[in-house]
């Protein structure tokens, strides 16, 4: 264990695996209900490239306090999972947003309030991967440095998109927030 005269930055930069993990080197993927009207293959295919923004989800225990003669006995609780939300590049073609309004309808529809009931027909499965700075290949899941899956995810609330005369060169973005059953750490082989 080195002391405190032997922190410095050569040490530091020993064990900083890899020069560290870089928050710009992700990808989605998104999978969708079937029946919606959309073309899957082709929004599936825009998914890992007009994602701009996504995180790795958060991880909570609750809490229950249990008293105890003046003393709180702080014991573990139930575990929840904060809704997961994701930014999106929104092109001329709106074919994600589309598909995220189609999805979002297809659970309870805009005029009549009716939709699909069961959950297994409208939930899916979404993962996010941390890339390494090598790249990414197709079944090499050396490069991809952590994956997780999530189970059972539906859209929550798809975004606005702010339209204004005086936004000058930018694209449009929206964000969609899923809520999902659990998420899924894949094991270093990359399986789940």
């Amino acid at each position: 264990m080195a002391t405190f005269n032997q922190r410095n930055i050569t040490e530091f930069r020993s064990r900083l695996s890899g020069g560290g993990a870089r928050s710009n080197l992700f990808e989605v993927e998104i999978g969708f209900p079937e029946g919606l009207g959309i073309d899957e293959n082709l929004v599936t295919d825009k998914v890992p490239f007009l994602v701009k923004a996504a995180e790795i989800p958060a991880s909570n225990l609750g809490n229950i306090p249990v008293p105890y003669r003046g003393r709180v006995l702080p014991v573990a609780g139930d575990r929840t999972f904060d809704p997961w939300t994701v930014t999106i590049i929104n092109d001329t073609d709106f074919l994600i947003r589309d598909a995220m309004e189609k999805w979002s309808n297809s659970i309870n529809d805009l005029q009549t309030a009716q939709g699909t009931i069961d959950p297994a027909v409208y939930q899916r499965n979404a993962f996010v991967k941390q890339l390494s700075r090598q790249g990414t290949s197709p079944g090499d899941p050396e490069l991809n440095l952590r994956s997780y899956k999530f189970e059972g995810i539906y859209p929550n609330t798809v975004s606005s998109i702010p339209l204004d005369f005086g936004a000058t060169d930018q694209i449009e973005e929206f964000q969609v927030t899923f809520n999902y059953l659990f998420y899924e750490v894949a094991s270093p082989t990359g399986s789940f």
